[in-house]
């Protein structure tokens, strides 16, 4: 490997260890083996490297299994369906104990967004990439052939389902919202709004 892939490999160590707000440029390249010049010649700052770092994690986290967090095998179920729905939400629960440490993560950097403008900055661009992520668990439409509309729409909806079952979920796990609850509450809402025969 060279210093820009040894340097992320390294950030990513750190931040899983130390979080992002306590990791120093020294740490990373002491965890990396390189030297501190070679973070700004291929990232630009500490911090743009630990935002790349971060990416990184949560595309291995999802990319994990091939067909999304925690399974494994493709999905069983038809795309678009409630069935599918379920299937999806019950993997990605069943990730979060493996995933954990990526979601703490994850929820520190929202909590320092106003301290670290130039991060918060990079994390919105990566959101947008998050959207068109995940679509495809639901739909089996490949990424690259996602239309614009459906990732503004849908993406953003799994996107906030997401977050929010990950807070649920760290919080506290007894009482966090299971896919099976998740997917009947959807079911409801699709049939009041269904119009009357």
């Amino acid at each position: 490997m060279g210093h820009r892939e040894d340097l992320l490999d390294g950030a990513k160590r750190c931040l899983l260890e130390k979080g992002f707000v306590r990791t120093t440029a020294r740490d990373i390249v002491k965890e990396s083996g390189t030297n501190l010049a070679s973070i700004g010649y291929h990232y630009g700052s500490k911090d743009a490297l630990l935002v790349q770092a971060y990416v990184a994690l949560v595309e291995e986290m999802g990319d994990g299994s091939g067909a999304g967090w925690g399974g494994g095998e493709a999905p069983r179920t038809a795309a678009g369906s409630l069935e599918r729905f379920q299937e999806v939400w019950a993997n990605v629960i069943a990730s979060i104990p493996e995933s954990r440490p990526i979601w703490l993560l994850s929820f520190e950097l929202i909590l320092q967004g106003d301290r670290l403008p130039e991060v918060r900055k990079l994390l919105a661009q990566a959101q947008e990439e998050g959207r068109s992520g995940i679509l495809p668990m639901f739909n089996d439409v490949p990424e690259p052939d996602l239309d614009k509309e459906a990732v503004d729409t849908e993406g953003r909806l799994y996107q906030t389902l997401l977050q929010g079952l990950m807070v649920q979920w760290l919080f506290d796990p007894d009482t966090a919202t299971r896919a099976d609850q998740l997917t009947e509450g959807l079911r409801r809402v699709l049939a009041a709004a269904a119009p009357s025969a």
